[in-house]
C-alpha cells in the first residue's frame, strides 16, 4: 500500500515513468534528466512544464544524487513486493514501464499503463514515442504540453508491445495505409478488411526512399536557406556602409547649408551696420548744416536789432536789404531721418537662402534619381484591362484613345475598365522597389501612377489614395496635380515630358519624378498596401485634337557617378502618331453616361467629349 501511495510521487511527468537521474529545477520540481533537457530543446524559453515558471537563463541541471538513491530503493522494493504476492505464486519481473497491466479484462481490452493498484483504467491512446498506453485522465499531458502534442497517438488495440498484436497476440507483419497503423494478419482479415494492406518489410522499403528523398529535399532547403542567408548577411552589409556613406553624406549637405547660413547671416548683419553708419553719417551732415544755418541766423538777428537802435539813416538803409535775405531756401519740412533702415533685408536674405537651398534640392535629386534606376523594370501593357477606347501598340509601349469602340477584340472582361480610357501594366508588385518612365510629350490630358489591383474598373472612377490610386496627372495643359484627394496643385516651372514613377512597397511610398529634369515631382508617403500594385496610365480625351499623342513606355537610361548612360531597359518606339482617319460624323453609339464624381477623376466617354 505504502508503494501504491508513493508512487506517483516517483513518477516523471513528462515520461510518465518512474525517474531516471533525477534532476530539480529551481522552481522545486522534479524531472528525468533527458526528460527535461528534451523538453527545453524544443522550447525558445526554459520553463517549468508543471508550473510554467520561466528562467532567463536555461538552469545547469545536476543529478540529485540523495534523490536517485530513493528512487532506486523505490524500484527495489516495488519489484520484491510484486515477486511475494499473497498466493505465493511467481510473478514475471517488473517490465520497463513502472506498473503491470492488468490482464482481468477482455482480451482485447489494454489497461492504462500509469493506473496504480489493482484497479486499472482503460486505455483510450497510445503513444508510439512513449511506448505506453493512458486513460483519458492520464493522456492529459499529452493533450496539454506543446513537446508531448508533437508525439503520435494510435488505437491502444494497435499498439504494438514486444512485436506482437495485442488484440490477436500475433506477429505485427503487415500495415495498413488507410490508418498508418501495424497490423497482424488477422487484423487484416476483421477490422482492416479492405483497407489498403501491404507486407510490413514492403513498406518500410518504400518508407525509406521516401525518407531518403525527404532527406535530400531538407538538405536542400538547407542549402538555399544558407545561401539565403549569406546573401542577406551580404545585402545587410551594403547596407550599412550605405547608411553611413548616406549619413557622412547629409552632414556634409548640412555642414555647407548651416555655414552658408552662417555666411549670409553675417553679410545681413554687416549690411544693416552699414546702413546705420550711414544713417549716422548722414544725420551728422544734417545736424551740422542745421547748426551753421542756425548760427547765421542767430548773427542776423542780432545785426537787425543793432540798426533796430540806431540813428544812423544811411547805415541803416544801406544794411537791411541784405539782412533781410534768407540765408537758404532748403525745406527743412521735407527732410526726416528714417528709423527702418532694414526694411525687406531679411526676406531678400531669406530669398537667397530659400534658392540655394532649391539649388541643393536640385543637386540632391539629381543623386537620388540615380540610386533609384537601379530599381527599372520593364514594364508592358494589358490588353485584358484595357478599355475598348483604347488602343495598344504591338509591342505593349504604348496607348492612345481610339476613334471607335473595339468589341471584338475587347470583349467584356471583370478586369477591364469599361467607361474610363484606363490600362493597367501587366505584372503587379507586392514587394520591392520598382522604377519605370513615361513619355507624356506635349500632351495637355494624362494619368500616370500605381493602382490596387482591386480597383472598381466599371463607370466613372474616382482617382484617390482612397479607391486605391497613387498618381499624378495634367488637365487642359494646366498645372500637374497629385490626385490625393482633395487634389494637391504641384507648382512646376515646366510640365514635364518624361515622368518617372517609383514604388516603394515596403516603405509605403510612390514618388514622381522628372526624368529628363531629374528633379523631383511629389511623393505619396506613409501608405499602407495590403496587395499588388500595377502600373496606371490613362491617356484621357482628345481634347478637340490637342491630345491624341500616346503616352509612352520608356526604356530607363541607367546613369553612371559621371552622368554617362550605362545601359538600359526595353527598346526605343516611334514617338509619331498617324493622324486620325475616321471622321467625326462616324462615331459610334456613346456609352453610358458619367455619374458626377470628385474634381480629380478619370475621363469617361461620351459623344460630346471624345474630341
Amino acid at each position: 500500500m505504502a508503494s501504491a501511495m508513493c508512487e506517483e510521487q516517483f513518477l516523471c511527468c513528462i515520461c510518465l515513468d518512474i525517474f531516471t537521474k533525477p534532476v530539480s529545477i529551481p522552481c522545486g520540481h522534479n524531472f528525468c534528466l533527458a526528460c527535461i533537457q528534451g523538453y527545453w530543446d524544443t522550447r525558445d524559453t526554459a520553463e517549468c512544464p508543471l508550473c510554467k515558471e520561466t528562467f532567463s537563463r536555461r538552469p545547469t541541471l545536476k543529478v540529485n544524487t540523495g534523490f536517485a538513491d530513493i528512487t532506486d530503493n523505490f524500484k527495489r522494493s516495488l519489484e520484491v513486493k510484486l515477486r511475494q504476492p499473497e498466493d505465493g505464486g511467481d510473478v514475471p519481473p517488473l517490465p520497463h514501464r513502472c506498473s503491470v497491466r492488468s490482464h482481468t479484462g477482455p482480451p482485447e481490452e489494454v489497461s492504462c499503463d500509469v493506473c496504480c493498484g489493482d484497479t486499472k483504467l482503460k486505455a483510450v491512446r497510445s503513444c508510439l514515442v512513449c511506448q505506453a498506453s493512458y486513460c483519458q485522465s492520464h493522456l492529459t499531458p499529452h493533450q496539454r504540453e506543446a513537446a508531448l502534442q508533437q508525439h503520435r497517438l494510435t488505437d491502444p488495440a494497435t499498439f504494438p508491445s514486444q512485436g506482437l498484436c495485442r488484440r490477436h497476440k500475433r506477429p505485427l507483419e503487415m500495415f495498413c495505409r488507410n490508418d498508418l497503423s501495424p497490423l497482424c494478419v488477422t487484423c487484416t482479415e476483421t477490422d482492416h478488411q479492405g483497407h489498403d494492406t501491404v507486407p510490413m518489410h514492403r513498406e518500410s522499403v518504400k518508407m525509406k526512399a521516401q525518407l531518403r528523398k525527404t532527406e535530400a529535399d531538407i538538405k536542400r532547403f538547407v542549402q538555399s536557406r544558407l545561401k539565403k542567408m549569406e546573401e542577406v548577411k551580404h545585402t545587410l552589409e551594403l547596407s550599412r556602409n550605405s547608411v553611413e556613406s548616406e549619413i557622412a553624406g547629409s552632414v556634409e549637405v548640412f555642414s555647407e547649408l548651416m555655414s552658408s547660413i552662417e555666411r549670409r547671416q553675417a553679410e545681413v548683419i554687416e549690411e544693416m551696420e552699414e546702413k546705420q553708419r550711414e544713417a549716422e553719417r548722414r544725420a551728422e551732415g544734417l545736424l551740422r548744416e542745421l547748426e551753421e544755418e542756425i548760427t547765421e541766423l542767430q548773427r542776423r538777428s542780432g545785426e537787425l536789432e543793432q540798426l533796430e537802435h540806431t540813428e544812423d539813416h544811411l547805415h541803416l538803409l544801406q544794411s537791411l536789404p541784405s539782412l533781410s535775405t534768407p540765408p537758404s531756401n532748403k525745406d527743412w519740412s521735407e527732410i526726416s531721418v528714417h528709423t527702418c533702415l532694414c526694411v525687406g533685408t531679411a526676406r531678400r536674405a531669406i530669398s537667397k537662402m530659400v534658392d540655394i537651398c532649391k539649388e541643393m534640392e536640385k543637386k540632391l535629386s539629381v543623386e537620388e534619381l540615380k540610386r533609384i534606376q537601379q530599381y527599372a523594370v520593364d514594364v508592358t501593357l494589358d490588353p485584358v484591362t484595357a478599355a475598348s477606347w483604347l488602343v495598344l501598340s504591338p509591342d505593349g509601349k504604348q496607348v492612345n484613345l481610339g476613334y471607335k469602340q473595339n468589341r471584338i477584340t475587347a470583349p467584356d472582361d471583370p478586369r477591364r475598365f469599361d467607361s474610363c480610357v484606363c490600362v493597367l501594366g501587366k505584372e503587379g508588385y507586392s514587394s520591392g522597389r520598382r522604377y519605370f518612365v513615361v513619355q507624356v510629350g506635349d500632351k495637355t490630358d494624362w494619368d500616370v501612377g500605381m493602382a490596387r489591383e482591386s480597383v472598381n474598373r466599371k463607370g466613372s472612377i474616382k482617382v484617390n489614395p482612397d479607391s486605391g490610386f497613387w498618381a499624378v496627372c495634367r488637365r487642359k495643359a494646366g498645372s500637374l496635380s497629385a490626385c490625393a484627394g482633395p487634389s494637391v496643385t504641384l507648382p512646376l516651372r515646366d510640365a514635364p515630358r518624361k515622368v518617372g514613377v517609383f514604388l516603394d512597397y515596403e516603405g509605403g511610398t510612390v514618388a514622381f519624378y522628372d526624368a529628363e529634369a531629374k528633379s523631383h515631382i511629389y511623393t505619396y508617403r506613409g501608405c499602407a498596401f495590403t496587395e499588388a500594385l500595377y502600373p496606371y496610365f490613362n491617356p484621357c480625351l482628345h481634347d478637340n485634337g490637342k491630345n491624341v499623342a500616346p503616352l509612352i513606355i520608356c526604356p530607363v537610361e541607367i546613369t553612371g557617378g559621371t552622368g554617362g548612360v550605362a545601359g538600359h531597359f526595353g527598346q526605343e518606339v516611334e514617338t509619331e502618331v498617324p493622324p486620325p482617319t475616321t471622321p467625326l460624323q462616324r462615331l459610334p453609339p456613346p456609352v453610358p453616361p458619367r455619374t458626377r464624381q470628385s474634381s480629380v477623376r478619370s475621363f469617361s466617354l461620351s459623344r460630346d467629349t471624345l474630341f
